[in-house]
């Protein structure tokens, strides 16, 4: 074929031009026929679900890449090119039919991790499973892809001798530039090692509530180098993986997201311990935030002024239980100054009669 295009060549034309038409033209017929898959697919999933039409922007540039790659390749029949050439254009696409594997091997991991997180629904108020899985697909799914890229980009780039030749000399040469390169993937690896541990045994998950360097948050993102914690106030704390393998912390959401609650209140010595225990039930069992479990409510310190009393409730997760702890810390106050001020903290000072020896004398002399 290529010869035929030679026989048919104007004189005019040099041959890299000639050439340089026929990729063009092959090219560009590649994607105007894949934009014309795409459309056709994109009209025949309109009135399917969601997820199919999410799926085709993940398979579009994959996809793209591919019919680039068959549209050079046929091309490659019909352009008359010298060796030299031919040993270039196939060295150039092996390099984009191994990132093409790679992309698609990728792209793969993500549908099915998003095919796999259909299965769970973590806005329900038991999401305990629900988040241990997506935690676990997100952490490995992201680390797979990293792993995959890294490889993908390497096995590419050893496909051109000089890159092949340079990579064999880096692996044989055990000198400081070996330990330069150890060194400078420390972290990388460190984070990506204490990614696995993550996923494998979870300390932490998607959604969990905790508590890092004094702040109070929830787990919101959790990625193959760090872990982003929502703030109670929405500022963003943003940590590496390795914070949460080698510092202690604080999970209220590890085994279940139900949790206790502690409202603290000062009374003096004169309350009636039993009313104010009546009271507390029946402030949480008005609420809806209490799930039925805990009240409780004891005295736990005193002091010279007043006495410390502890109310216990438990609520189904730790948004549930912060809004429970200040309804039952609000309607005892307000309780108490209303129906018994008497027992709120106070003061008392024992004076002394003032003596009437001094008024008695003179009232006697007089």
């Amino acid at each position: 074929m290529a010869e035929l295009i030679l026989d048919y060549r104007p004189e005019w034309l040099p041959v890299w031009a000639a050439n340089l038409l026929i990729f063009a033209g092959f090219a560009a017929l590649a994607f105007v026929l894949h934009d014309m898959a795409v459309t056709l697919v994109r009209r025949l999933t309109r009135r399917s679900e969601s997820f199919w039409r999410t799926l085709l922007p993940k398979l579009r540039r994959p996809t793209r890449l591919a019919a680039l790659i068959l549209g050079l390749g046929l091309a490659a029949e019909f352009a008359p090119m010298n060796a030299e050439s031919a040993i270039a254009l196939q060295r150039v696409l092996t390099f984009g039919f191994v990132i093409l594997i790679g992309w698609s091997l990728i792209v793969a991991i993500d549908i099915w991790a998003v095919l796999h997180a259909r299965q769970y629904k973590v806005d329900s108020e038991d999401n305990l499973l629900a988040r241990k899985h997506l935690t676990q697909l997100r952490i490995l799914t992201r680390s797979a892809s990293l792993v995959i890229g890294l490889l993908t980009v390497g096995l590419a780039l050893m496909s051109f001798p000089g890159v092949r030749q340079y990579g064999v000399s880096l692996l044989a040469s055990a000198g400081a530039a070996g330990i330069i390169a150890g060194l400078a993937l420390q972290p990388f690896l460190t984070n990506l090692i204490a990614g696995i541990q993550i996923a494998t045994t979870q300390p932490i998950r998607i959604d969990d509530a905790v508590i890092v360097e004094g702040e109070w948050g929830w787990i919101e993102e959790i990625t193959s180098t760090y872990v982003v914690v929502r703030l109670w106030d929405w500022r963003r704390m943003v940590l590496p993986l390795t914070y949460f393998i080698q510092k202690p912390f604080q999970n209220w959401t590890r085994e279940t997201a139900s949790l206790i609650g502690t409202v603290m209140l000062y009374v003096d010595y004169t309350a009636p311990i039993d009313v104010l225990r009546a009271k507390l039930e029946e402030i949480a069992r008005a609420s809806p935030l209490w799930d039925g479990q805990v009240i409780n409510l004891a005295v736990t310190e005193v002091s010279e002024r007043t006495i410390q009393v502890r109310c216990l409730v438990s609520s189904r997760n730790a948004p549930s239980t912060f809004d429970l702890r200040c309804e039952v810390r609000e309607k005892m106050i307000a309780w108490m100054q209303k129906e018994m001020p008497h027992i709120l903290p106070r003061d008392r000072f024992e004076l002394d009669a003032p003596r009437q020896e001094g008024f008695s004398a003179s009232t006697a002399s007089a």
